[in-house]
């Protein structure tokens, strides 16, 4: 297994990734190959793909604010799970937010998937029970 940035060659296969592992993406909005291009561009030590020869089996995304880091995207396909690689990758990514300086790292979670919130806690992430609020261009009319 190897640990790299994913190219976007690896792009077809990281929509496959996420659509597999039930994760959310807006292909024609923050997910457009473009979108993710530029992001892995700015900031590649956020992007991490883990490869079993030529397949993507796992990714994790990741982004600060300056104060904050955050787990945005955390997938591992379910035939990989229990390996160690979401652990290896989460403390990866937390490795670089330290290496910027910065010491809280948070990571939103769907309500209903409690396969994350319980592979977070193991981690030591607490709930802190907040509600998420946005309002994206994409919502008005």
């Amino acid at each position: 297994m190897e640990t790299r940035t994913p190219d976007m060659e690896d792009y077809v296969d990281l929509i496959a990734l996420w659509d597999i592992c039930g994760l959310p993406y807006k292909p024609r909005g923050r997910d457009t190959r473009e979108r993710i291009e530029r992001e892995i561009e700015k900031n590649p030590e956020y992007w991490k793909g883990v490869y079993d020869g030529t397949r993507l089996v796992a990714v994790i995304v990741g982004t600060d604010d300056g104060r904050k880091g955050w787990i945005n995207r955390l997938a591992v396909l379910p035939e990989y799970r229990g390996r160690g690689i979401g652990t290896e990758l989460v403390k990866s990514m937390e490795n670089e937010f330290r290496k910027k300086g910065i010491g809280i790292v948070g990571t939103l979670i769907e309500g209903n998937n409690e396969d994350s919130m319980s592979f977070f806690e193991k981690l030591g992430y607490l709930d802190h029970d907040i509600r998420y609020y946005s309002k994206r261009e994409s919502d008005e009319t």
